[in-house]
C-alpha cells in the first residue's frame, strides 16, 4: 500500500470522504488582485515622524482594504522591500518613488506625480 492509499484509508476511517479527483481537471489559475478602475494615485516621500527614516507613500486608492492589501503585497514583492497598507494608502520602506511609479503604470494605474 503506497502513501496515497494509506491516507485515503485513514480519511475514510475518520469518516471523511475525499472529493473525487479526475485527471481532466485543469489547475485553477492564480487569483490576481482585483483590478481597480484605473484610478489616479500620488506618490510622495516622507521622513517626518518616522525617526528620520525615508518612506514612500502611495495615496489615493479608493478600493476595499482587502484589494489594497493584495496590491501592496504584490508591489512589495516586486520591489523586494517592506511596507504596509491601510486607509487608502500603501507605505513602502525607503525612497522607491520611481520604481513604484513604473510598477503602478505597468499595472494600469495613473500616477499623477512623483513628489519629493
Amino acid at each position: 500500500m503506497d502513501w496515497k492509499e494509506a491516507l485515503l484509508a485513514q480519511s475514510r476511517a475518520m469518516g471523511i470522504e475525499p472529493e473525487p479527483q479526475t485527471g481532466d481537471q485543469a489547475p485553477e489559475p492564480e487569483k490576481q488582485p482585483e483590478q481597480i478602475q484605473k484610478e489616479a494615485v500620488n506618490i510622495v516621500m516622507e521622513r517626518k515622524g518616522r525617526g528620520g527614516k525615508t518612506a514612500t507613500i502611495i495615496e489615493g486608492f479608493t478600493c476595499s482594504d482587502e484589494v489594497l492589501r493584495q496590491t501592496a503585497a504584490a508591489l512589495k514583492s516586486a520591489l523586494g522591500t517592506g511596507g504596509s497598507a491601510r486607509g487608502g494608502e500603501i507605505l513602502i520602506q525607503g525612497d522607491r518613488r520611481e520604481d513604484a511609479g513604473r510598477w503602478l503604470r505597468a499595472k494600469g494605474y495613473k500616477v499623477k506625480g512623483i513628489k519629493g
